[in-house]
């Protein structure tokens, strides 16, 4: 039986509060739980993971300078809730099936306090990652107003960790962005969107092999030669959760609200619509906010994307509006059995139910901030990367940047302080979203190419013209939608800190299996 839809109300996320100030450091510790939660009224609580034990993990919410210091901690079982497949790199059976690492996506962070994947950890920090350093990581804040949040990031099973409910908001705010009277307080409200099947006891379901239809999935004749489990080439659940419940509602005044969008699902894009068919703004992205408000219909958006967004529902008191879904799955090539209209076509419901509470003078500025431009000048390198698929030895899907699997030698080493442009060659099917750690860039284009001629000769043959990134898609990003059979074209200044960090698909099936590398920043090197 399908569940009910807008029967449970919208979780707000608690903010965590650290536990001391000291010396203008503040200091927090969070420790990850099995527990036990409600995301549907009409099922029996679920067992999850949590920062806390909280599903969404708590929101973080700190000022711009303002130093952090986090002690994350395990406290989780030594069983994985899911199924755990040995033969994806970084998860084989040497290793604890439980592990743990936590990363801050989209901040600045140096090396030992960015989650890297191989600097896992276990309960009580028993056994540790051959790359950890540190139990407390630091993060300096030097970075604009913006939505960021973070999640585990455990080699080989970060899908599984993510899966079960390890992700949180984590906010930055300044004086900036205060002075500019955008919604707030209860009229500002973060939305962690990601998708889960649940069976009839409540439990999370995933699946322990591919499944038939579904996309990619390995040919029946050379399924019995499948490791069990087996790790899948993508996973589109059944429901749609927002900040931990499945399809909630939300009652709202008759004013302007402000939405923080996340898409936090292993594999799903959404491309949002009101059922009203009104218009909303968005301002700002996943480095803060746009230069000016982006008026949409629709918004496409992307695994680890985030949106900020103002809904003004002034003109709609007494209706109800779903925030309803028709992106494919996957992105753009899905199969229909991924998109079910009545299903995970809808997100959530608003209720213009609740009376004005007092005069909505908060404003949508026709000017929001300053975008410095990145330019083509001076640009110490341009590089040429390419998105590719394959298959592994048992004749699953096989996903890699550049060609190269995640144990080779580091072959990008940019130089600290220098700009560099990244030409991302997509020759699969699919629109990846590829995320940089350390870095925020800016979007030059997007070009279309002959694939096939790329892959017999590894060189580029235009097809047709540039096209420039959308006026929502012209701010900082740290995640953008490489888009199938087209050169992705990004430019980047890296800093401010040397060290080992990654780049990867943020579909987390991807990313496990095996389309993720290290990439270093160098000091110069003195003349």
């Amino acid at each position: 039986m399908p569940l009910a839809q807008f029967v449970d109300p919208l979780p707000i996320p608690k903010t965590i509060r650290p536990f001391s100030r000291k010396d203008g450091v503040s200091h927090y510790r969070v420790r990850m739980k099995q527990f036990k939660y409600s995301l549907h009224r009409d099922l029996p609580a679920t067992t999850l993971w949590g920062y806390n034990g909280q599903f969404p993990g708590p929101t973080f919410e700190v000022q711009r300078g303002e130093e952090v210091k986090v002690l994350w901690e395990s406290d989780l079982p030594r069983k994985h809730l899911l199924p755990v497949d040995t033969t994806v790199h970084g998860a084989e059976k040497r290793f604890p099936r439980v592990r743990n690492v936590v990363h801050l996506h989209g901040a600045r962070v140096r090396a030992n306090s960015d989650g890297y994947p191989e600097s896992w950890f276990t309960r009580g920090f028993k056994h540790t990652g051959p790359t950890y350093t540190q139990k407390v990581y630091t993060y300096p804040n030097r970075q604009r107003a913006t939505t960021l949040w973070y999640h585990d990031h455990a080699i080989g099973i970060t899908r599984l960790n993510v899966y079960a409910g390890l992700a949180g908001f984590y906010l930055i705010r300044d004086k900036a962005e205060a002075c500019l009277h955008l919604p707030k307080g209860r009229y500002e409200i973060p939305l962690m969107i990601a998708d889960r099947t649940l069976n009839s006891d409540g439990s999370l379901y995933y699946p322990s092999e591919p499944l038939p239809g579904m996309h990619h999935a390995t040919p029946t004749p050379t399924k019995r030669n499948l490791p069990d489990p087996s790790v899948v080439p993508e996973y589109f659940a059944e429901s749609i959760v927002v900040n931990g419940k499945v399809w909630p509602y939300l009652n709202v005044e008759p004013r302007k609200y402000r939405f923080r969008i996340l898409n936090a699902s292993n594999d799903r894009f959404y491309n949002i619509k009101l059922s009203s068919g009104q218009s909303f703004y968005q301002i700002g992205t996943d480095g803060g906010l746009l230069e000016k408000p982006v008026k949409l219909k629709q918004l496409l958006i992307a695994p680890a994307e985030r949106a900020d967004i103002i809904i003004d529902f002034s003109k709609f008191k007494g209706k109800s509006i779903i925030m309803t879904n028709n992106a494919e799955a996957p992105y753009p090539m899905g199969v229909s059995t991924n998109l079910n209209p009545a299903t995970t076509g809808r997100i959530m419901q608003f209720r213009v139910n609740q009376p004005l509470k007092c005069p909505d003078k908060s404003q949508i500025p026709a000017r929001l901030s300053f975008i410095p431009k990145l330019t083509r000048a001076n640009v110490a390198k341009v590089r040429q990367l390419s998105l590719d698929e394959t298959v592994d030895q048992y004749g699953r899907l096989l996903l890699l940047l550049n060609n190269q699997h995640w144990d080779m030698p580091v072959t990008e080493k940019p130089v600290l302080g220098t700009k560099e442009i990244w030409n991302l060659v997509n020759t699969t099917t699919d629109t990846h979203p590829i995320h940089l750690h350390l870095v925020h860039f800016q979007i030059l284009q997007f070009r279309p190419f002959d694939v096939e001629y790329y892959t017999r000769t590894k060189k580029i043959r235009f097809t047709g013209p540039p096209t420039k990134p959308d006026a929502n898609d012209r701010g900082w990003k740290d995640t953008v939608k490489a888009k199938p059979g087209q050169v992705t074209q990004i430019i980047a200044r890296f800093g401010p800190y040397t060290g080992q960090y990654v780049w990867h698909c943020h579909m987390l099936e991807h990313e496990d299996h095996d389309m993720m590398r290290p990439y270093r920043v160098v000091k110069r090197k003195k003349p």
